[in-house]
């Protein structure tokens, strides 16, 4: 596998949990995405393509949402995949019941815990939100599901009250606490503080939900492991509500060839897997989306190029065909002689030196005129300067 990263990661002196749970929310906060709706046929093929990249457990969504999410969850569960197959639901005795119905793994409870929801949302007490909670947990517990409780918009809520919530939910034996940053207004180093607060008091996983609102959902994430956190929320390509949540094959990706963290995932699945999301949620991946953007392994300046048909590492960071990518080179105002000579290698043109610096110098101008240089822009350019030819 051939990548290379920088000598000082090796040098610094950070250690992860041995274990690392990713479960993914794609199919929930993902597809609550405004102007996103998934059909129960997409769901399960989403759903199978996580399943083949390995991924540990699946939020494969909201039951009490709709009759029809009720059945994707269903039909997801009766694929059978590896992964472990959870379900959000609120801290009701009903939410639960029909997440048991769906016969899913497990389930996500939440709440929200900040001042900020106890007043405006819920209009609930302190108190009043901690027996609601327990008695969910109980609930569901006690019918034998995997149970996680989340406290919503954890990093804005009292720090002693989400130490005592957390810790009642730890006694009465919940399976991990989730920390939901659900408005990204933490940062790396208040994650880090947070979650060694935290560790101490309880037993169970912690998990981060980290949204991006201020582009720090992967750091934070990132930091919350470090810190002492074992299990991480994600979404494929980023999506989900606003700005959208960590980016699964970010953090896959970063913790596997920055951290040398190989959490076993077929990477070689997640171009693939990003392009189904795309198609079928109609999300486009922004051109310069790390990982799975369009332009990742895309170069035109004459010195990358030179240097990337040399030897790619000099200008990627890892081979694009280990996740299913491709190179491609451009041509345009910046492209050089080799640049060239490669797309007319590529279409079987031979051209003396003269006719190359004479097609560099038209590909240049024509770029600069505000034309994009395609297949049929750069063969009418080679035809003027060489005459006709055939492909």
């Amino acid at each position: 596998m051939k990548y290379l990263t920088s000598q000082f990661n090796k040098e610094s002196k950070i250690k992860f949990p041995e274990e690392i749970t990713v479960y993914d929310t794609t199919l929930r906060d993902g597809e609550q995405t405004p102007g996103v709706c998934l059909r129960t046929p997409e769901k399960v093929e989403i759903a199978k393509k996580l399943d083949e990249l390995g991924i540990h457990q699946i939020e494969s969504g909201f039951p009490v949402v709709s009759n029809e999410e009720k059945r994707s969850i269903k039909a997801i569960v009766n694929e059978d995949l590896n992964a472990k197959i959870l379900c959000l639901s609120r801290t009701k005795k009903s939410d639960i019941d029909t997440a048991i119905d769906c016969d899913v793994d497990g389930v996500i409870t939440f709440m929200g815990t900040s001042d900020l929801h106890l007043k405006h949302k819920i209009k609930m007490s302190r108190e009043e939100i901690l027996n609601i909670c327990m008695n969910s947990i109980e609930h569901a517990k006690d019918h034998g599901l995997f149970v996680a409780f989340s406290a919503e918009d954890a990093t804005r809520t009292d720090l002693d009250f989400l130490k005592k919530i957390y810790k009642r939910a730890d006694d009465f034996g919940v399976d991990r606490i989730h920390i939901a940053d659900t408005v990204g207004a933490i940062s790396p180093y208040g994650m880090d503080y947070l979650v060694k607060e935290i560790r101490p008091t309880i037993k169970a996983d912690i998990a981060l939900h980290c949204h991006n609102d201020f582009g720090m959902a992967l750091s934070n994430s990132i930091a919350g492991l470090l810190a002492g956190a074992n299990a991480v929320s994600t979404t494929v390509n980023g999506i989900g509500e606003r700005a959208g949540n960590t980016s699964l094959e970010e953090l896959i990706m970063s913790l596997k060839f920055i951290y040398g963290i190989d959490l076993g995932f077929n990477i070689s699945k997640f171009y693939e897997l990003s392009k189904l999301v795309e198609s079928l949620t109609h999300v486009k991946i922004p051109y310069n989306k790390p990982i799975v953007g369009k332009n990742i392994f895309r170069h035109e300046s004459g010195i990358h190029v030179d240097a990337v048909i040399e030897e790619p590492l000099t200008y990627e960071p890892f081979l694009p065909e280990l996740i299913g990518h491709q190179r491609r080179i451009v041509l345009g105002k910046h492209s050089g002689c080799r640049a060239v000579r490669a797309k007319l290698n590529e279409c079987g043109i031979d051209v003396t030196r003269d006719e190359l610096c004479k097609i560099v110098e038209k590909v240049k101008n024509k770029r600069e005129e505000g034309k994009y240089i395609n297949d049929e822009i750069f063969n009418t350019i080679v035809r003027s300067v060489r005459g006709p030819f055939e492909l």
